[in-house]
């Protein structure tokens, strides 16, 4: 270790003739950060925010002005022109999750002539670098500690300790990582004409994008043993900035957590952006009376004004280029809101539609084959949107598109081959993606009783590959839910070829397979939606119709909502409801009401229905509260945004779509 090593220190000649021996700085701990900092009493810049994150406060640097903290370093080296052959180097920090190949500097020494690099430490996505001047003029080694893993956004105290040949690394005061450089460090590294630049190598490429907290150099010995043990390693201290000084804050596992005041950013107004640069912002909605925090993607909010369900207006009629059989309302990050239409003509396809100025407009076209249905769904970090064709043309092959980020478009990424699809469902069991597929009919024999399919995705060749079979009957829907640790899907079977009268059945996820759970008695069921009200938890049912070789359709009949009994771990009769080829429900909340919309498609003699919200009500179930007029409504969906909560419904009969606004008081 260091201490144990003698000192090699650089000595200057003061007077000729006469040789007087003085390091070329202090001994003591340099803090780097604090001095390039103002002064108290002085503004700081406008290119540096000051962040408080899980307790701790930290510097941002943000801005075109790459050279924000900057200072020479003849401050610090003021009896000569050489830096410490041995010295510790102490930075604390917090950075989100970095793109491959990136690298972002903590701090570096310049030479301002020539914009040399003297000395670095710099930071990627599984090591950190350390870029120290090598022998001759113009050269830099580097010296990688590799499979550290820092760009976790959590705060890590690093200290990297040099003498000689070498180079130690502790992280969070755990154990040490000792590399061997090819040369020593440079005994004689002269400083002359150079400056500290923190956060940046002198320009905007490889800026700091964290939190910097604490960064510190205390020449000729290691740091280590003065800051480990510590209560909290993550944290470690040597010296931080007064500015950065926040009231204590115990950790919850070590007691309860003391009263405190923290410094908060309040945006008020227009939604600002929400990204890692913002995470911990708040932002007051005066429209809405809530205030919401920023985790990273999206807004979550603390407070708010419960809302309460006034009325429906028309807001936007959305015009399709064909009858609209199903829409997907999603969003992707950085990008904004989206609905796919699922469109029955092939020519010009099926519509993508972005929210722009207070309505959804046209943005992509993709052709599909008298599409049924759109799901949205994400693996890892990337977005995807898989239609249902269902054309009679052999073989039938339902999309998977990708979201190409250069292109800001969906790609197609993978062919399923699918019989009369319906629907698809995505979810997540144990860090794997599925999707199923509802297989309706069989294209050549009309088979209704046929395989639907379970894909797992594969991480080795990023496409899906059959997982599982289930035998379903003319199946329409596939709703996936989970209760606790346990997770099912639940298929709605419409038709086997002689009557509608046909169980759907719900599934559980056993030993890393689907497994019959319960067997649910429906009468052409098109859709089930699950929800949890106050703990409980419900399916409902959408029952279309009552097809047999005997009596004439019904297309009035009850669709039932379900409740989990605990008991006897089955899914008994709750309420009764009664629809007109119900063909979709969904489940919404405004505050803390709430609410489900059927979809009422037929009643024997029109389309032109009254499809209606039912209110929850406690032990009365669900009420009417509103109807709306609908033409051959087939699908509705409920998204809200800062502009407010909507409702859209598709048309199976019409390329009259439209969106409504739910007033609140």
């Amino acid at each position: 270790m260091l201490a144990r090593r003698s000192l090699l220190l650089t000595w200057v000649m003061l007077t000729s003739g006469v040789q007087s021996w003085r390091p070329c700085t202090d001994l003591l701990p340099l803090d780097l950060l604090a001095r390039s900092l103002p002064h108290p009493g002085h503004a700081p810049p406008p290119q540096l925010q000051m962040v408080q994150s899980k307790g701790s406060r930290g510097l941002r640097l943000v801005g075109t002005v790459a050279t924000t903290l900057t200072f020479p370093a003849s401050q610090i080296f003021s009896n000569c022109d050489y830096f410490p052959a041995e010295f510790s180097l102490v930075a604390t920090f917090k950075i989100q999750r970095l793109r491959p190949k990136r690298n972002e500097y903590i701090f570096s020494m310049v030479e301002e002539a020539s914009d040399s690099l003297l000395l670095g430490l710099r930071v990627s996505g599984n090591r950190l670098d350390f870029l120290p001047a090598a022998h001759g003029v113009g050269r830099r080694s580097q010296l990688s500690f590799k499979d550290v893993r820092l760009d976790d956004n959590r705060w890590h105290t690093v200290v990297l300790a040099v003498t000689g040949l070498y180079a130690t690394l502790t992280v969070d005061c755990g154990l040490s990582l000792e590399l061997k450089q090819v040369q020593p460090f440079p005994s004689a590294l002269s400083t002359r004409g150079s400056s500290f630049f923190i956060g940046s190598r002198r320009s905007l490429r490889g800026r700091f994008t964290g939190l910097l907290r604490q960064l510190v150099l205390l020449p000729g010995s290691d740091a280590t043993p003065r800051l480990c043990p510590t209560s909290d390693p993550s944290l470690a201290e040597l010296s931080i900035p007064p500015v950065l000084k926040s009231p204590a804050l115990q950790p919850e596992q070590h007691g309860p957590v003391y009263p405190y005041e923290a410094e908060a950013r309040v945006t008020v107004g227009e939604p600002p952006p929400c990204s890692g640069a913002e995470e911990g912002q708040l932002w007051f909605n005066a429209q809405r009376k809530g205030l919401f925090i920023c985790e990273g993607l999206s807004w979550r909010t603390l407070l708010q004004h419960q809302q309460r369900l006034d009325y429906v207006e028309d807001h936007q009629d959305l015009y399709t280029s064909s009858e609209t059989f199903d829409v997907e309302v999603f969003s992707i990050p950085s990008e904004g809101l989206f609905l796919a239409a699922a469109n029955r003509d092939s020519r010009p396809g099926s519509g993508i539609y972005k929210w722009r100025n207070g309505s959804f407009q046209l943005y992509q076209n993709i052709s599909t084959q008298e599409a049924r249905a759109w799901k949205h769904f994400t693996v890892g970090e990337q977005f995807f949107l898989v239609v249902a064709n269902s054309g009679e043309a052999e073989p039938e092959l339902s999309v998977i598109y990708r979201w190409n980020k250069r292109r800001r478009r969906f790609l197609r990424h993978q062919t399923l081959e699918t019989h009369a699809a319906l629907d698809w469902e995505a979810f997540h069991i144990d860090d794997h993606s599925f999707l199923v597929v509802a297989n309706h009919r069989r294209a050549r024999d009309s088979n209704h009783n046929i395989q639907s399919v379970i894909y797992r995705w594969d991480a080795e060749t990023k496409m899906f590959e059959v997982n599982q079979t289930l035998s379903t009957s003319g199946a329409y829907d596939w709703e996936f839910f989970s209760v606790g640790p346990y997770h099912f899907l639940v298929v709605a079977n419409t038709f086997d070829g002689q009557t509608t009268s046909v169980s759907s059945t719900v599934y559980v996820w056993l030993e890393g397979y689907f497994q019959t759970f319960q067997s649910i008695p429906t009468v052409g069921a098109t859709d089930w939606e699950t929800f949890q009200i106050d703990g409980r938890f419900f399916l409902v049912v959408a029952n279309s119709q009552k097809v047999s070789n005997r009596g004439p359709n019904l297309y009035s009949l009850n669709s039932t909502v379900y409740e989990l009994n605990r008991l006897t771990q089955t899914f008994i009769r709750f309420q009764d409801i009664l629809t007109h080829s119900a063909v979709d429900w969904e489940f919404f909340t405004i505050g803390e009401e709430k609410f489900l919309v059927v979809a009422n498609s037929h009643d024997g003699s029109s389309y032109s229905l009254n499809s209606v919200v039912y209110r929850w009500q406690g032990y009365e179930g669900f009420i009417p509260v509103h109807s709306l007029p609908t033409f051959g409504c087939r699908d509705w969906e409920y998204f809200s945004i800062d502009e407010g909560s909507f409702l859209v419904y598709s048309s199976a009969t019409s390329r009259l779509s439209k969106v409504f606004k739910l007033r609140t008081y």
